[in-house]
C-alpha cells in the first residue's frame, strides 16, 4: 500500500474546521430566525386576554351610555345598549373557560394562585414606595391581587346581573339588593380599571409583551428576576446541541 500524499492530514484539518465551521454558523442562522426576547405569553393567552378585554369594554361603555344621561343623550338607541350590556356581561366568563384548554394558561392560573413570601415582601416594598425587594416570578403581589380581585368581581357582576335580567329568578328585595351591589362594584371595576390601563401606559416593555407575546431579556431579569423563562432552557439546550456537533465534526 502506498503511503498517504503529505498534504492528505493538512486537508483533513482544513475539512475539519470547514465542518466546524459550517456547524457553528446554522446554529448561528437558527438563533437569528427565532423571535426576538423570551416568550412570556402565548397566543392562546393573549387570545383569552384581548377577548376579556374586549367584552368589558363593551360592558363598561354601554352601561355609561345606560347611567350617564349626557352620554345617553349623544348615543341614543337605549335598546341597543341594554341588549349589548346583557349579552357581553354574559359572555365575558367564556374566553377564561376556553383558556382552560391551554396547557400554558393553565400554568399561569396556577402561578396566580400561588402566594409566597417573597410576594408578601413585593406588597410591603410597593406599599412604602420603595424599589427594592420587589422580587417576583412571572407574575408580581400585584398582579395576583389584581387577577383574583377582577375574577370575583366578574362572578358577582354575572350573577346580580342575572337577577336584574331575569326578575322570576328572586324575589323583589334580592332583586333590589342585586341592582345596589351592580352598581357600586360596576363604579369600582370602572376606576380599577383605569389604573390597570395607566399602568399598562407606563409599560411599553409589559404592552409588548401582551401584544407580541414577547419580551425583552433584561426587562424580564429586572421586573421578573425569580421568573425563568422557557427560551433559557432552549438556548441551554440548543447550545449544548451545537457544542456536540463541533465536537463531532472533529477528525
Amino acid at each position: 500500500m502506498s503511503p498517504p500524499p503529505p498534504d492528505a492530514p493538512r486537508a483533513a484539518a482544513r475539512g475539519a474546521v470547514r465542518g466546524a465551521a459550517r456547524v457553528a454558523a446554522g446554529g448561528a442562522v437558527r438563533r437569528a430566525e427565532r423571535p426576538q426576547g423570551v416568550l412570556r405569553f402565548t397566543l392562546g393567552e393573549r387570545w383569552v386576554h384581548h377577548s376579556t378585554a374586549l367584552l368589558m369594554g363593551v360592558c363598561v361603555f354601554t352601561a355609561a351610555c345606560l347611567y350617564l344621561p349626557q352620554l345617553a343623550q349623544l348615543v341614543g338607541r337605549r335598546a341597543l345598549m341594554v341588549t349589548l350590556h346583557e349579552w357581553s356581561g354574559l359572555l365575558l366568563p367564556a374566553p377564561f373557560l376556553l383558556g382552560l384548554a391551554s396547557r400554558a394558561f393553565r400554568a399561569d392560573l396556577r402561578r396566580l394562585n400561588r402566594f409566597g413570601p417573597h410576594d408578601r415582601d413585593w406588597l410591603t416594598a410597593a406599599l412604602r414606595r420603595r424599589r427594592y425587594g420587589r422580587e417576583s416570578g412571572k407574575f408580581n403581589a400585584g398582579q395576583k391581587v389584581w387577577a383574583a380581585w377582577i375574577a370575583g368581581a366578574v362572578l358577582v357582576m354575572t350573577a346580580t346581573g342575572l337577577m336584574m335580567w331575569f326578575t322570576d329568578l328572586a324575589p323583589l328585595v334580592w332583586r333590589t339588593a342585586a341592582t345596589f351591589v351592580h352598581d357600586w362594584l360596576a363604579l369600582a371595576i370602572g376606576v380599577v380599571l383605569i389604573g390597570h390601563v395607566l399602568m399598562a401606559a407606563g409599560d411599553p416593555e409589559a404592552r409588548r409583551g401582551m401584544r407580541t407575546g414577547r419580551v425583552a431579556p433584561d426587562w424580564a431579569r429586572r421586573e421578573h428576576p425569580l421568573w425563568r423563562p422557557p427560551a433559557e432552557a432552549d438556548a441551554d439546550a440548543d447550545a449544548d446541541a451545537d457544542a456536540g456537533a463541533g465536537a463531532d465534526a472533529r477528525p
